[in-house]
């Protein structure tokens, strides 16, 4: 594949949406609200345009990684501002050939570029591991409850950071969406089918997952 990767333009704000959709329609829950988090990302404060993502082939757009602004606090009262991604949504027809890889090497180069500290995401450590991400736990990273999610996932844009402290993470208040408007703004897009995929249990179950020590 001749994948390009660019900056995201007005112009393909639709494209976007709509392959956002495509990508998470049932994955993990009936339906999606992705597509309204990306609308609803790009006029949001924590937004940070210039590691906003697409991926081409062949003048086609199929792929997209967006980023926010993101923070940890540590046991000194001290703020450290990360970032953190997602979603990170490619078409199901070009799953699994290497664009969402490319999608996270190329951004996080540029994060590290721009002299980032660290990205902090919520995800699938099968899908993320490989690009050098580790649990937060590795880091002492824990949730605003002391908790250590089996999905919370940290890689160090600048070596030893992260070291010596323990942390609390705070993401960006635009992941908290509210589903009547996301099911309100789906309207807008053409009707499909809410139904049940096995995945949809599987990230139940990694969502309500915590690592622990085991003495």
């Amino acid at each position: 594949m001749n994948i390009i990767l660019r900056n995201e333009e007005e112009k393909d704000y639709q494209i976007v949406e709509d392959l956002t959709r495509e990508a998470f329609w049932n994955l993990y829950c009936p339906g999606c609200t992705e597509h309204y988090l990306v609308h609803k990302m790009r006029h949001h404060q924590d937004f940070i345009r210039e590691l906003d993502i697409v991926a081409e082939e062949n003048g086609t757009i199929v792929g997209n990684i967006m980023y926010t602004q993101a923070w940890l606090h540590n046991e000194r009262g001290e703020q450290l501002e990360i970032v953190s991604f997602g979603p990170i949504s490619v078409l199901p027809a070009y799953q699994r050939k290497g664009v969402g890889s490319a999608l996270i090497q190329h951004s996080k180069e540029l994060a590290r570029e721009q002299g980032r500290h660290a990205i902090v995401i919520l995800g699938d450590p099968h899908n993320y591991c490989k690009h050098g991400f580790k649990s937060a736990k590795d880091f002492n990273i824990a949730d605003s409850r002391g908790y250590y999610p089996y999905g919370m996932l940290a890689l160090e844009l600048q070596d030893g950071i992260l070291a010596e402290h323990t942390w609390i993470y705070q993401e960006s208040d635009v992941y908290h969406i509210d589903e009547n408007e996301a099911n309100e703004y789906d309207k807008n897009f053409v009707e499909k089918e809410k139904g049940y995929r096995v995945s949809q249990e599987i990230f139940s179950i990694a969502y309500r997952s915590y690592l622990m020590d085991i003495e």
